[in-house]
């Protein structure tokens, strides 16, 4: 059995980013998660969906907040400074005749076909002898 994810409205938010429902999914009233059930459903263009990643669903979940409740937007990390932003390399200090030049990559030799008794059709281990009926092979 294979094991696929769906594809659906919720597929298409972004992690950790508060969207409005009504925008997303029409329908009807809701209630938002903290709130609970035993508060009034609210409109949909008062609640807000947030997709939380899941550590063991790579697609994560859905839940639904009021403003109240609505959790806060991280702030996306500021860019690092490396030397490939700045216009400056380690190679380009290095004189041409120092830098290092990639060794070939070697292709992997084929396997040799293993043997295969002719009574059971399974492979033989190395020692010739099949593992089911007894048979020597050769």
């Amino acid at each position: 059995m294979k094991i696929v994810s769906s594809s659906d409205w919720r597929s298409s938010l972004p992690f950790e980013t508060p969207t409005l429902l009504s925008e997303v999914m029409p329908g009807e009233d809701a209630n938002c998660f903290i709130c609970g059930t035993g508060a009034d459903p609210r409109p949909r263009t008062e609640l807000w969906a947030v997709k939380h990643r899941h550590p063991k669903n790579h697609d994560g979940y859905v839940r639904f907040y009021c403003l109240e409740h609505r959790p806060a937007v991280a702030a996306p990390p500021a860019p690092t400074v490396t030397a490939a932003s700045t216009g400056r390399s380690r190679s380009a200090s290095r004189p041409a005749a120092e830098r290092r030049t990639a060794a070939p990559r070697r292709t992997p030799a084929p396997e040799k076909p293993r043997a295969v008794c002719p009574n059971c059709f399974v492979e033989v281990a190395a020692s010739g002898v099949c593992g089911l009926c007894g048979e020597k092979i050769a």
